[in-house]
C-alpha cells in the first residue's frame, strides 16, 4: 500500500500520510456500496429524508472542526473554510426534502393509464477537485444520496482530510454502512476505476478540462453518465455606467478568492475605455489593501497556493510578463505569491486566454457593447461571469449573449445551491446543484398499464 504526506501549504511543513487505495480495494469499496444500494433503494423516502438531516446536524456540531482542518490541509482562509463547512451542511438540509418530492407523473393516453417513475442509478462515482474540498464533494455526493443512490467519494491526493472526515460523520449520522465510502487514493487508481467499473453507473468528476475530456472518453465506452464541472477563464465586464468604485472594490475578491484557484475566477477584467484609466487606479488601491497572510487568522483575505508545483506554474505564466501592480505577499515559507494585474490588448496572450488558476488577472479595455460581448466569448470556456452596469436593459442583453452558464449582474456570485450551476463549450457538460439536481441520478421509468 502506497501513501501520500499531507502538506501544509501556508509553511510547507507535513501534516500527516494517508494511505492511498489500490485498485483492489477501489474494487471493494464498489462493490460494497453495490451491495449497500439493494438496501438503501429501498429506504421510505421519509426515512431518507430524515438520515439526510441527521447528517446536516451531525456536520453542523463538527463546522469549525471541519474549517480548521481544510485551513490546515488547503490554505484556505478561515472565513472560507467556515462558509464551505456550512455549505454542505446547507446543502444536505436543502436535499432532505428531495427523497419526498422525486415525483413521476400520470400523462394521459388512450387505452389505458400512462406513469412514469424516478428511479436511483446505483452507484456513483465522485472525483473531487483540490480546490473545494468540502462544497464540491456536497455537490455531487448530496442529491445523488437523496436520489436513492449510493456513493464512492475519491478526493484530490493533495487534499483528502476534510471528506475522509465527512465520511465518518455520515457513519455517525446513522447512515448505513456502504452508502456513502470515503476512498483517498491517485486518479490514475481510484479515479479510472471509476471510469471502467461496470458497477458504478455514473461518474461526477470536477477538474481540469483535459482530465474531463479522458473521462467522457472513458465512460463513452460503457455508455455511462457523466457530470463534467471543468476548466473556465471568465469574464468581469464593466461598462463606463456602472457604480466604478464598486465594481473595482470587488473584483480582486473575484479572481484572487482561494489565491486564483477558482475555475469561476474573473480573471479576465473587461473595462470600457472611458472608465478605464478610473477603473485601474480604483482596483490598484484595492488590490494593495488586500490581506494576504496566514490563513488561519481570522482577517486573512488570501491564502497560499496548494502546492509548491502550483506556485511555480503560474510563476511561469508571469514569466517576461510585466505586471501592472502587485498585492502584498508574506515572507514566509509556503506556496505564496502576490496577487498580480497585468494590462494587455493582446487577445492571444496566454494570460488571457489560458485558465492560470492561480492569482493573477488581465486587464483589457474595450468600446462598446458588441466589443465587450465578442471579447467575452473569445474563449473556449464558458462557465461564468460578471456584469457591472446600471443599465437594466444592458445587463439583460449582454447576460442573453455572453456564452456562459452562470453570470451575475453587479455581484460576483457564482454558485447558488438553490439553482444550477454548470458551464458551457469546454467548461463542462450536465448541471449541478438547484432543484433538479437529483433526476440527474435516476433513469426515468414509463409504464403503461391498459384498462381491459
Amino acid at each position: 500500500m502506497t501513501s501520500y504526506t499531507v502538506i501544509n501549504p501556508a509553511t510547507a511543513t507535513p501534516v500527516t500520510q494517508i494511505e492511498l487505495a489500490s485498485v483492489e480495494e477501489t474494487d471493494a469499496a464498489i462493490e460494497r456500496a453495490q451491495a449497500a444500494f439493494r438496501a438503501w433503494r429501498a429506504v421510505t423516502p421519509g426515512e431518507r429524508a430524515r438520515l439526510l438531516r441527521s447528517f446536516a446536524a451531525v456536520v453542523d456540531v463538527h463546522l469549525e472542526e471541519l474549517a480548521q482542518l481544510e485551513v490546515v490541509n488547503s490554505g484556505h482562509t478561515i472565513g472560507n473554510a467556515r462558509w464551505e463547512a456550512g455549505n454542505v451542511r446547507d446543502v444536505l438540509n436543502y436535499y432532505s426534502a428531495a427523497p419526498e418530492r422525486l415525483f413521476g407523473r400520470q400523462i394521459p393516453v388512450p387505452g389505458g393509464i400512462d406513469v412514469t417513475f424516478h428511479e436511483p442509478l446505483g452507484v456513483v462515482g465522485v472525483i473531487v477537485p483540490w480546490n473545494f474540498p468540502m462544497p464540491i464533494a456536497g455537490w455531487g455526493f448530496v442529491p445523488a444520496l437523496a436520489a436513492g443512490n449510493t456513493v464512492v467519494l475519491k478526493p484530490a491526493e493533495v487534499t483528502p482530510l476534510t471528506a475522509i472526515r465527512l465520511g465518518e460523520l455520515a457513519l455517525e449520522a446513522g447512515l448505513p454502512e456502504g452508502v456513502f465510502t470515503v476512498i483517498p487514493g491517485k486518479g490514475s487508481v481510484v479515479g479510472e476505476r471509476f471510469v471502467t467499473h461496470p458497477l458504478v453507473r455514473k461518474v461526477c468528476f470536477t477538474g481540469s478540462t483535459e482530465v474531463g475530456k479522458r473521462i467522457m472518453a472513458g465512460c463513452a465506452e460503457q455508455v455511462k453518465r457523466v457530470t463534467l464541472e471543468l476548466g473556465g477563464k471568465s469574464a468581469n465586464i464593466v461598462f463606463a455606467d456602472a457604480d466604478i468604485a464598486r465594481a473595482a472594490a470587488s473584483a480582486p475578491y473575484a479572481v484572487f478568492d482561494n489565491a486564483g484557484q477558482d475555475c469561476c475566477a474573473r480573471s479576465r477584467i473587461l473595462v470600457q475605455r472611458s472608465a478605464y484609466d478610473e477603473f485601474l487606479g480604483r482596483l490598484q488601491t484595492a488590490v494593495g489593501a488586500m490581506k494576504v497572510i496566514d490563513p488561519g487568522d481570522e482577517d486573512s483575505e488570501m491564502g497560499p497556493l496548494i502546492t509548491d508545483k502550483q506556485r511555480d506554474a503560474v510563476a511561469g505564466y508571469l514569466a517576461g510578463v510585466e505586471a501592472a501592480f502587485t498585492g502584498p505577499v508574506p515572507e514566509s515559507d509556503g506556496f505564496w505569491l502576490p496577487p498580480t494585474v497585468v494590462l494587455t490588448d493582446d487577445t492571444q496572450a496566454a494570460v488571457w486566454r489560458e485558465e492560470i488558476f492561480g492569482p493573477v488577472v488581465a486587464v483589457m479595455p474595450f468600446d462598446d457593447e458588441d466589443d465587450a460581448v465578442r471579447l467575452a466569448n473569445d474563449t473556449e470556456y464558458g462557465l461564468s461571469g460578471s456584469i457591472f452596469t446600471r443599465d437594466v436593459g444592458r445587463a439583460l442583453r449582454v447576460a442573453r449573449s455572453v456564452e456562459a452558464g452562470n453570470l451575475s449582474v453587479n455581484s460576483h456570485s457564482s454558485v447558488r445551491y438553490w439553482t444550477p450551476f454548470g458551464g458551457y463549450k469546454q467548461s463542462g457538460l450536465g448541471r449541478e446543484l438547484g432543484p433538479d439536481a437529483p433526476h440527474a441520478f435516476t433513469e426515468e421509468k414509463n409504464v403503461f398499464i391498459a384498462q381491459d
